[in-house]
This record gives structure tokens, sequence and C-alpha cells, in this order.
């Protein structure tokens, strides 16, 4: 038996409960995991909400991330004792995911742990940290250096934006962050942006053009924010998106892609290949000063989490929630 967070529902009745789980109820798969540490995601705070359809299939684990070390393995790869870490493929969704002490995955999803990092460290970058790095890459590719201009990061005190901002201004580029929380303007200061933006000057109704104000985004919030971030991209540049925190509609027009050459860069960390998985957690240990994961993370226990997750959804919660599934 192990302890976990399990979801079900019976009769249209959701129910979220942390309680004792018999390991021969773990779905199919080729490596066995003793979990360390786990981290609570938006989609797994929508999960354990329920108000999202993101759990297909019932009853569900959630949690999208684990790091943990192998306890059984039948794949190639790996070896009992060995370091890995988890980032999407579903767990969370329709395989069992990581608020739990025991899983069992596919070994082609695992990724060795990378050796600078301790598990609580791997786990404060998480999921989210290893979206931001995929976004940042991404920008890289289509060109935009830091002498390029200013990088929008939205939603920036969150889980994916605090992580873009650290990773960002260490290799040189001038960060704006855009907040709903002007009390975080400090902790944003201090991961490196330059200027804290108002949320409210982009998540309304805009212009199909704005003035140029960026070179690129980092954008985790969808909907008119996502629209008006286009809309005051500078010639050439660039937008990553990542997220709908605010939204799954664009109410944009074509007019910054046709008349500005803006470039709207869709960016999933679910089922990226391994190999830029691979790349996007070297990148971290290269590109990600890690004594700020101690302001953008906060540990908690399995027995926190569903409280967790009303405040994340409510957007009261800075930067990361590290989950230790043993206490």
């Amino acid at each position: 038996m192990f302890k976990g967070i399990l979801i079900d529902k019976q009769d249209d009745a959701y129910r979220v409960q942390l309680t004792d789980i018999d390991e021969s109820s773990l779905p199919q798969g080729d490596v066995g995991i003793d979990v360390q540490y786990s981290s609570l995601n938006y989609k797994d705070a929508l999960a354990i909400s329920g108000k999202s359809p993101v759990v297909r299939r019932f009853p569900m684990v959630p949690g999208i991330d684990f790091v943990g070390t192998v306890s059984d393995s039948a794949h190639p790869d790996y070896q009992v004792g060995d370091a890995v870490v988890l980032n999407g493929w579903g767990v969370g969704e329709t395989h069992w995911g990581g608020l739990a002490q025991k899983a069992r995955v596919k070994g082609d999803w695992l990724v060795p742990l990378p050796t600078t990092f301790e598990p609580q460290q791997a786990m404060a970058i998480g999921t989210a940290g290893y979206t931001a790095m995929l976004c940042v890459m991404a920008l890289e590719r289509q060109g935009v250096a830091p002498d390029k201009g200013d990088i929008l990061v939205t939603g920036a005190a969150g889980g994916v934006g605090s992580v873009a901002i650290a990773v960002l201004s260490k290799l040189g580029y001038k960060v704006i962050a855009l907040s709903g929380r002007v009390e975080e303007t400090d902790f944003l200061k201090q991961l490196g942006a330059s200027e804290i933006i108002p949320r409210e000057e982009l998540d309304k109704p805009g212009r199909p053009l704005g003035k140029e104000r960026w070179a690129g985004v980092v954008d985790v919030v969808g909907s008119h924010v996502l629209a008006n971030a286009c809309a005051h991209t500078n010639y050439g540049g660039v937008v990553t998106a990542c997220g709908l925190a605010g939204g799954m509609d664009f109410p944009a027009t074509v007019a910054p892609f046709i008349l500005r050459g803006v470039t709207l860069v869709g960016v999933d960390s679910v089922m990226c290949p391994r190999e830029r998985r691979l790349e996007a957690w070297r990148r971290l240990e290269q590109d990600l000063d890690v004594s700020k994961l101690t302001n953008i993370a906060t540990e908690i226990g399995l027995t926190e989490v569903t409280d967790a997750a009303d405040e994340l959804l409510a957007g009261r919660i800075r930067g990361r929630r590290i989950v230790d599934v043993n206490r």
C-alpha cells in the first residue's frame, strides 16, 4: 500500500481524496518508480478542482510531473536505483501521475535526473520550468537574441513565468514582466525583471496593432493578453504561446502577422520529443541560476495539495509548489 491523491467520478459525483492505494492498482508500464517529489501545476489544480475536463480516465492519480528512483525496470535504459524525472506524456490525465508515493510508467517517458540538480530542485523547476525553457529555446530558434529587444513574460509570478524570467535575465535579455499582482514587484525584480507592467494593460479587447514594445513574448495566459501581446510585438518578432490561464480563446486579427511579420509559435511540453526534452534539461543546468529556486519554490506535503490547488486557481500562489509525497 502507498499514499496518494485519488480522483474518482461516479454518477456525476466528483471525489478527490488522499487515501491508501494498493500497489496492484498501478497502471501498466515497464518501469516502477519510488516517487520522492511531485509538484502542483495549473493543470493539476484544474484536475483536482474538477472545473475543467483534464482527467479523462477514472480513477486517476493527478500530478503531471515527478522525480524519483527506479524500483524495478524491464526497460533497457533504466536500472534499479536510477534517478529519473517525468514531465507530461498524459500522466495525471490518462495515466496515473506523480501525486503519490509510487508510480508505474513507460520508460520512454523518463529522462535521467540531471546530475547537478537535487530532486527538490528538479521539481522546483518541474514541468513549468521545463516549459519555460522550451519557450526560450523557441525564441532562440527564431533568431530572437538579447540585442533584438525586450522580452515580455506574462503570468510572470507563476511557475512558467518565474523560471522564464530567471533564465532570460541570466542569458542577457531585458525582461518585461506582466502580472496581476502588484505586490509581487520586488519578487519579480529579484528574479531579473527590468520592468513590471499591470495585467490590466493587456487583458481587455485592444486594437489590431499597437505600438511596438517587445521583440519576443513568453505567454501563459492566452485570450486578450495573447492577442494584445502579438499586437505590440516588434516587426519580425516572435511570440511563444504555452498556456491558457486567461482563456482558450484568441480574439486577435491577422494584422501583426501580415503587416509586421510576427511569428506565433505554439509550445507543447506534454508530447514534446525526447531529444528536445533532454536539450531543455541540459539548458536548464547551464542557464538557470539555481540560487533563485529558493525564491521561486515552496514545499508542501500531500495533505496540503487540495487547499493549494484552490489557491493556485485563485491566482494567490507565487512561483512553484513542490510536493513532498512522503509527508
